[in-house]
């Protein structure tokens, strides 16, 4: 690798241009232990809490987070990269922090600090490692951008910090030693999690009764749920008992309101969803019962028993509510519809009596039409992906090519090395060179494995012109950045106006591990000139250099 003098002066340059209003936050990452159902575990924890510090910013802010790596443990990854999930990081490609595609990762006793100007982009996001399998570990939490103009704010009065519902899968060993077992020896599956949590509680079986989490509100109140799904592994289908629920947002965009009586959530994905306290004061259910596309093995886990407690003020405080969760019959018939047929589980639910949010039902609020309208796109990929374990390994492969991160990063061979042509890439990154404004279209099917695979994408949203059922939409479709495909294909299209190293990735984690992913390399050469170039820091330039001198076993 060489830099030139210029580039270093040009990096430097840019950096400077960062200027607007600062929000800061300081990661403190180590080797924590937390017991979120009760059983101690050594994590990759953020200041001691999991699921880790909530991030809070304004629309316009810039936000600057220093990540202390302050890793020891040898029996977990000890190296980090942190992605902040949903952000289009416009100009700051570089502060994305996929390992490999984005960055060099942050070298134990070392930081780093992550600077991303929002640019006027709101909505519910949430952060997570992006090196190997690191995140299941711990390294993982919620963060919000607020918007003073938004355009739903008459039909909700509460939404802060007290809103925000993560909902994620546990395991009780490393990621490392679970990803060693289950992908690398026969037979070759995903790893099945001991629990499942909201907001960073939970219970396995055996385990001790943790008190469930509590979401509090006051009767006669409207309240913006902020629901993400943090998980590595697996689907939620969320519910409240006696209340209905108004979805508003999917994935930081604001769609039209649909009324539904509860979601089923993919990894990754978000939705904000306004619930009216207008019930008599009392404690009530929520209910998330899990969704794992691979048979259960792991006697720990009870993929029904996720729950919390909407409690209202007035009601006892520390009870649970009387009775079994009314909705939660239902939602099980639902989820035990063959997972790939979704109409078909939506069918169920609603014979049953619970409404489900059918995805195509959401619209979004502004410049819904699909890019390039119904006309043909400039660039189409069919994607086909497999699952094969002949190899001695669990892998993943989308045109018979797993993925594997090069020795540098992406970025920075575009931005020193001057990579802007498909052939300069390896086989093995599966790259794709896209040109400046092209309207894209990804047609992604393959042999499932019985999985609905939540693919995203990142530094976009995308229309999805074709979900997995429904006629094409090219009027109206939904927006997202992470879209479930599975039994069938699904076509989503965007725009490539954000120049930088995208990528495009299943995000069960155990997926990715095992090669399920591409790069888009968007406009390679407005990345290194003109008025979208990259803005890059010489302490980015730095990790590089420290990370290929670290000893084998710390990388």
């Amino acid at each position: 690798m060489v830099l030139s003098a210029s580039f270093i002066f040009l990096a430097l340059a840019l950096s400077a241009l960062i200027s607007a209003a600062d929000v800061n936050y300081v990661f403190n990452v180590d080797n924590s232990v937390v017991t979120p159902d009760g059983f101690d575990r050594t994590g990759v924890i953020v200041n001691g809490v999991y699921p880790g510090t909530l991030i809070q910013a304004q629309k316009d802010d810039v936000v600057h987070i220093t990540a202390n790596n302050n890793l020891t443990n040898p029996t977990m990854r000890r190296s980090l990269t942190i992605h902040w999930h949903g952000l289009f990081q416009m100009r700051t490609a570089s502060e994305d922090g996929p390992a490999f595609v984005n960055q060099c990762p942050v070298s134990p006793q070392h930081s780093y600090t992550y600077d991303i100007p929002l640019n006027g982009q709101a909505g519910t996001f949430w952060y997570h490692s992006h090196l190997s399998s690191q995140y299941v570990d711990g390294l993982r939490g919620p963060f919000v951008v607020y918007d003073a103009e938004d355009p739903h704010l008459s039909l909700y009065d509460v939404d802060d910090e007290n809103t925000v519902i993560t909902l994620a899968d546990w395991y009780h060993l490393p990621g490392v030693g679970i990803e060693e077992k289950y992908l690398f020896e026969s037979p070759f599956h995903e790893p099945v999690p001991d629990t499942g949590l909201i907001n960073g509680v939970g219970r396995y079986n055996g385990g001790p009764q943790v008190p469930w989490a509590r979401i509090n509100v006051e009767q006669g109140k409207r309240y913006r749920f902020r629901v993400i799904n943090i998980s590595g592994y697996a689907a939620f289908t969320f519910s409240v008992d006696n209340h209905d629920l108004k979805i508003i947002e999917a994935d930081g965009i604001s769609h039209e309101p649909v009324d539904v009586e509860g979601f089923e959530i993919l990894v990754g994905q978000r939705y904000s969803a306004v619930l009216e306290a207008n019930q008599p004061v009392d404690n009530y259910w929520i209910s998330a019962p899990m969704t794992l596309q691979h048979a259960v093995d792991n006697d720990n886990l009870d993929t029904d028993n996720v729950f919390a407690v909407l409690h209202y003020i007035g009601a006892p405080e520390n009870a649970d509510p009387t009775g079994k969760p009314k909705n939660l019959p239902t939602i099980l018939t639902a989820a035990a519809a063959d997972i790939a047929d979704v109409a078909g589980r939506l069918e169920i639910a609603a014979k049953g009596g619970l409404k489900l949010l059918d995805e195509s039902d959401l619209h979004p609020l502004v410049n819904p039409e699909a890019p390039g309208g119904s006309g043909p796109a400039d660039k189409v990929f069919d994607l086909n992906f497999q699952r094969d374990s002949n190899t001695g390994e669990l892998e993943w492969t989308i045109n018979d090519i797993k993925y594997e991160s090069p020795d540098l990063p992406t970025l920075l061979n575009i931005m020193a090395n001057n990579f802007t042509t498909q052939d300069q890439f390896t086989q093995s990154e599966h790259t794709f060179v896209l040109e400046k404004d092209d309207i894209v279209e990804l047609q992604i099917h393959g042999s499932a494995n019985g999985h609905v695979h939540p693919f995203h994408l990142h530094g976009h949203v995308f229309s999805v012109v074709q979900a997995m059922t429904g006629a094409p939409n090219f009027v109206n479709p939904p927006q997202r950045d992470v879209i479930g495909v599975g039994g069938s294909t699904v076509i989503i299209r965007f725009k490539a106006d954000n120049p930088g190293p995208w990528f495009l990735h299943c995000h069960i984690d155990w997926h990715l591990v095992a090669g399920l992913a591409v790069v888009f390399a968007e406009a390679p050469t407005e990345q290194r000139v003109g008025p979208q170039s990259q803005i890059i820091k010489q302490e980015w330039l730095d990790l590089c250099p420290i990370y290929q001198a670290l000893p084998p076993e710390l990388q």
